[in-house]
């Protein structure tokens, strides 16, 4: 089974030629309150996920725009084209627009998610850019089907657990309906010095690092040691309040660590790669964000 996805490439802010879901608009995924998620399926708001992005990565975060982002005040990469974007929007802000296109102030939340065939047309996936993922397509991945997640964000206001429950609900529904066995992905911490983050990035690294199945690690010219603290040094529970509120739902779901953390420059950020086997993931995530209905 497939989601509607388009051929038919619509205008983009940065001069690039977006793809969007043809055919109208996609079902709704889920809804809560004036809260709901589903695909974007037109250049429009493709571009509003776009300045979402860039309030959240270059106005509230550290991220460093170069001159075509500073001008368009959007966060905009090559994978953009040909990947779908998940978006929660609020109705409240819609102005109306409900069946139509949404209006950029509308879209609150968004994660990027990129199915594997379609990466194997377009030159791969983001995250190779940070680790070694080949062994992992090649070997024990052989016959799976991959997703790879990326740029999520939320608008500060709507940090709350009815966003997140939606896009995970979101995710949800788009692995069932296409049948995907993998999620993985880069998460962040803020700022650029491993070393100030070795509480958190050694916990990772000796609870939730990735068996030797599922095991990835970060290019040799970008890993960054996580294991700068003893194990038996660590204290669980403030390692656990060091870390970003997205990767603490990711452990609780089930996820596993990769190898190596990588120093993004560019986004000020220190990312840690995070793997899901669907099959893995717990059963209170399974139950809670799988149903056919996000309440």
């Amino acid at each position: 089974m497939t989601l509607p996805h388009a051929d038919a490439t619509v205008a983009h802010p940065e001069g690039t030629r977006a793809k969007a879901p043809a055919g109208g608009a996609p079902a709704s995924f889920g809804r809560k309150g004036t809260l709901e998620v589903r695909l974007a399926h037109t250049a429009g708001e493709i571009d509003a996920a776009q300045a979402l992005r860039y309030r959240v990565f270059y106005e509230e975060m550290s991220a460093k725009p170069d001159e075509e982002a500073r001008r368009t005040k959007r966060d905009v990469d090559r994978f953009d084209s040909f990947c779908d974007h998940l978006l929660v929007f609020d109705h409240a802000l819609a102005n109306g627009a409900e069946g139509d296109e949404l209006p950029t102030e509308a879209v609150v939340g968004c994660y990027r998610l990129l199915r594997q065939e379609v990466a194997e047309r377009h030159g791969g996936f983001y995250t190779a850019s940070e680790y070694d993922i080949a062994p992992l397509l090649e070997g024990r991945g052989k016959g799976l089907r991959f997703l790879e997640l990326g740029r999520s964000c939320v608008l500060a206001p709507y940090r709350n657990k009815p966003t997140v429950e939606l896009l995970w609900h979101g995710i949800a529904r788009y692995l069932e309906i296409h049948n995907l066995d993998v999620m993985f992905g880069c998460a962040s911490f803020e700022g650029t010095d491993p070393e100030a983050l070795a509480l958190p990035l050694s916990y990772l690294y000796h609870h939730h690092l990735t068996p030797p199945e599922w095991y990835v690690r970060a290019l040799p010219e970008r890993f960054a040691e996580m294991n700068l603290i003893p194990k038996e040094k660590i204290n669980p529970r403030e390692a656990w309040r060091a870390l970003p509120p997205m990767i603490k739902g990711y452990l609780r779901a089930g996820c596993y660590i990769g190898d190596g953390a990588v120093v993004d420059e560019q986004f000020g950020t220190t990312d840690v790669l995070i793997l899901f086997p669907v099959t893995q993931i717990a059963e209170r995530y399974r139950t809670k964000f799988g149903s056919t209905s996000a309440g």
